[in-house]
């Protein structure tokens, strides 16, 4: 294993301040994020750039980071100065997409101390900003970040169109060049056999449905992230304002599938969650999804008090802690699969274990 980043090997320990569980509508809305893509005038966007204009990009950003009295405390890694494992690392902290940590070279990214701003360097565009909060919080965000990419556009010539708008390397972008997503934990849609009803009235208003880690994932568990996909001839308040709508009605819909589960099938739930629970508590080797699968249940038991003694801040640390990059990095080693099982399975335990049900 490649010498550790004491820094990433000390945010390993806590969990980002955006999964809080303090936010609106938190039991169901896990988060919210906001996304801007910005790319660099006369400068080829990074599918088509060459080596030489990415470390072009890269000095720039950092200069600007240097100047900018927003960037200028944070923290900026060089992801071709970390270990693979880091860079995944960081991936599972939602810090950086899953190809950028797959991509060498001058490859960046920027991030506050608690986790709730960062902007990727050099990802499909030359600049990712990204705010996070707890719940759902679409309108904060954009709140909170907007003010960072007008000071970057002050300090960075970005490129724009007077007629398209920000100009960016994937067509669906150009426009405000805005994503704006929701993480949302639907188990009780999943349970009564209509999530599939839901997701495909999602997409027929023009927003995805992805997975844990966004685009080009796939879905984990009962935990999905709902997004817009266009930008070009909208304005960001008015795709914000799309997106929480849907939001709202996807949760009305959750709330109901649970309210009805309880109503009709109470035992079948009670047993489910009990499983989960004790399996949890007890299992000596958990791969990542039988893992979350079993923590979706524990986490609706507990929503719907089946479950007391635990608290969803705990379940909200697990999210993270039995990410394989994650427990090498609470080990201190590299491990192969079957260690990665057992650790994950001795933190659970060791998280869950004075937990008790009703």
């Amino acid at each position: 294993m490649d010498k550790a980043n004491p820094l990433l090997s000390e945010m390993a320990l806590k969990t980002p301040s955006w999964l809080s569980q303090k936010g609106p509508l938190s039991q169901i809305v896990v988060s919210s994020r906001i996304r801007l893509a910005r790319n660099l005038q006369d400068v080829p966007f990074c599918p088509w750039a060459k080596r030489g204009e990415l470390d072009q990009v890269l000095r720039a950003v950092k200069a600007a980071a240097k100047r900018s009295p927003l960037l200028k405390n944070l923290t900026l890694l060089s992801l071709h100065h970390l270990s693979a494992l880091d860079c995944f690392f960081l991936m599972e902290r939602h810090l950086v997409s899953q190809e950028l940590a797959m991509e060498g070279g001058a490859r960046a990214v920027i991030f506050d101390a608690d986790e709730i701003t960062s902007l990727m360097v050099n990802e499909e565009d030359h600049l990712r900003l990204q705010r996070f909060g707890s719940g759902l919080c679409l309108v904060p965000c954009w709140g909170e970040i907007a003010p960072l990419d007008r000071e970057l556009r002050s300090l960075l010539p970005v490129a724009v169109s007077q007629e398209f708008g920000y100009l960016t390397a994937c067509p669906t972008n150009v426009g405000t060049g805005l994503r704006a997503s929701v993480m949302v934990h639907l188990p009780g849609l999943v349970q009564i056999r209509q999530i599939d009803k839901v997701t495909k009235a999602v997409t027929q208003l023009g927003l995805a449905v992805r997975g844990l880690y966004g685009e080009n994932t796939s879905i984990t568990s009962d935990f999905f992230q709902i997004s817009n996909e266009v930008t070009l001839g909208k304005r960001e308040e008015d795709i914000i304002s799309g997106v929480e709508k849907v939001a709202r009605q996807i949760y009305d819909y959750e709330e109901s599938a649970r309210r009805r589960l309880m109503a009709e099938a109470k035992n079948v739930i009670y047993d489910k969650v009990g499983r989960a629970h004790g399996l949890l508590k007890s299992a000596h080797l958990l791969n990542f999804e039988e893992c979350m699968e079993y923590l979706s249940a524990v986490r609706l038991g507990v929503d719907l008090q089946i479950l007391k003694d635990v608290s969803m801040e705990t379940l909200n640390e697990l999210l993270f802690l039995i990410q394989p990059a994650h427990l090498q990095k609470l080990a201190g080693s590299e491990l192969v699969p079957e260690e990665i099982d057992s650790h994950r399975a001795k933190v659970v335990r060791e998280k869950l274990g004075n937990a008790s049900s009703l």
